[in-house]
């Protein structure tokens, strides 16, 4: 099984990163063939129908619907900003919503965030299904933010048990759908 996993800041030390590679890390141990992205490699333009009328799709959108479509599995790992989903993050899914077939329909997708502040990002996971959804992405019905994240990650581990304990099993349900639902 191999997943796709991403986390939706374009920021060097971003906490969603960070995070990104915790559950990388954590899905590797349990023999899960892991593709751990940078954001800043699809660096695409503002979607405008009228540049892809002209130019179709960006080369780095088509390289992240292709990752996307190698995997049987997604994770994104996003910010919140002002209560959404970040710019860029939204950006990348409206160019993939022009492709068809979409690459994320049908692939198992869990979404995690964190955040220096008590939410954790919460707010922007939520504002994000509906597009993932309409592109046929199966939403895990758990996702995980990470609250005072800053204080909650040391040397690419979650420093507090239960909250460790809490991601593990969530990753755990997520990999057992995802390989669920592989076709035999």
């Amino acid at each position: 099984m191999r997943i796709f996993a991403f986390a939706g800041s374009l920021r060097k030390e971003s906490l969603n990163h960070q995070l990104a590679q915790i559950i990388s890390s954590k899905l590797q141990d349990s023999n899960v063939d892991v593709d751990l992205a940078k954001f800043s490699e699809f660096n695409m333009p503002l979607f405008d129908g009228d540049l892809q009328s002209v130019s179709g799709i960006p080369d780095s959108t088509q390289k992240l619907a292709d990752r996307i479509s190698m995997a049987d599995g997604l994770v994104i790992v996003s910010p919140e900003y002002n209560h959404g989903v970040p710019g860029p993050l939204k950006n990348a899914i409206d160019w993939l919503s022009r492709i068809r077939p979409f690459p994320t329909a049908g692939k198992p997708c869990f979404l995690a965030s964190a955040a220096p502040g008590l939410v954790g990002g919460t707010r922007g996971l939520i504002a994000m299904r509906p597009a993932l959804s309409f592109m046929g992405a199966w939403i895990s019905g758990e996702s995980f933010s990470l609250a005072q994240a800053n204080q909650m990650m040391a040397e690419g581990k979650i420093v507090n048990d239960e909250l460790d304990k809490i991601l593990n099993g969530m990753l755990e349900r997520f990999t057992k759908v995802t390989a669920s639902l592989q076709i035999k």
